[in-house]
């Protein structure tokens, strides 16, 4: 089996990955066995003044310490659990000592399977409005809905101020529920959950739309790769699907 790197940004979504990452892997072996699994965790706070002023190069080289932990620990391939990391990641994924599973992608494979033509997208502000799943999504002839200016900032608050801690509240859920309401009214077939937080106050039980939850698919189809005796396919740092 191929070893897996998780490497965390936040701590709450790469939490979530990994144990759904282990628990596929009982799934899929039996119980208490999963693929061996290096998990590198850089501070985030690390990178916020990096975020928060536009100094990309800076929270690259965060990500690449992370990156080169989990590679110096023999992983063959990372998983990012952080949507908003991948807009940075895709600048530097061919500098990087192993390649990359793009939570992107697998998400958009997703979406493909299940037929959806117009999708809505939740994040922080930085993944609502960037290029990540826009780029991926117009690949692959799909409508990108995002919410209105005020909905985006009542989200990427949430997530920094509260779901990045852990904290869920009654009116952070219902505010969720109501901006995906609002998508869906605006014609979106699905929504996808585009911070790995999110999936704390969203599920396909509470929301109008089905749930593209972005940490637990990227987390169950990279120990599929690790499973799979076929080498991978790597294009400019990326593993392909």
């Amino acid at each position: 089996m191929k070893k897996l790197g998780i490497v965390a940004h936040s701590a709450e979504g790469a939490s979530l990955c990994f144990i759904t990452a282990c628990r596929h892997g009982s799934d899929l072996l039996g119980p208490y066995m999963h693929p061996e699994i290096v998990m590198s965790a850089i501070p985030m706070a690390l990178s916020m003044p990096g975020w928060e002023s536009g100094d990309m190069d800076a929270v690259a080289e965060h990500l690449a310490s992370g990156v080169r932990v989990a590679a110096e620990g023999g992983a063959e391939f990372y998983i990012c659990p952080d949507n908003t990391a991948h807009i940075v990641l895709e600048t530097t994924a061919d500098t990087l000592p192993i390649p990359g599973l793009h939570i992107a992608d697998v998400v958009c494979d997703e979406i493909r399977n299940r037929g959806f033509k117009r999708v809505g997208l939740t994040g922080t502000e930085w993944t609502m409005t960037g290029p990540v799943y826009e780029r991926a999504l117009r690949q692959s002839g799909t409508e990108l809905i995002v919410p209105e200016r005020g909905d985006r900032e009542v989200i990427h608050s949430a997530i920094f101020d509260d779901l990045c801690h852990g904290r869920v509240t009654d009116s952070i859920v219902s505010d969720f529920i109501r901006i995906t309401e609002k998508l869906k009214d605006r014609g979106a077939e699905c929504v996808i959950l585009g911070c790995t937080e999110i999936p704390l106050v969203l599920n396909d039980e509470n929301s109008r739309l089905p749930t593209i939850d972005s940490t637990r698919l990227l987390a169950r189809r990279a120990i599929d790769l690790c499973v799979n005796d076929s080498e991978l396919v790597i294009r400019d740092g990326w593993v392909q699907l």
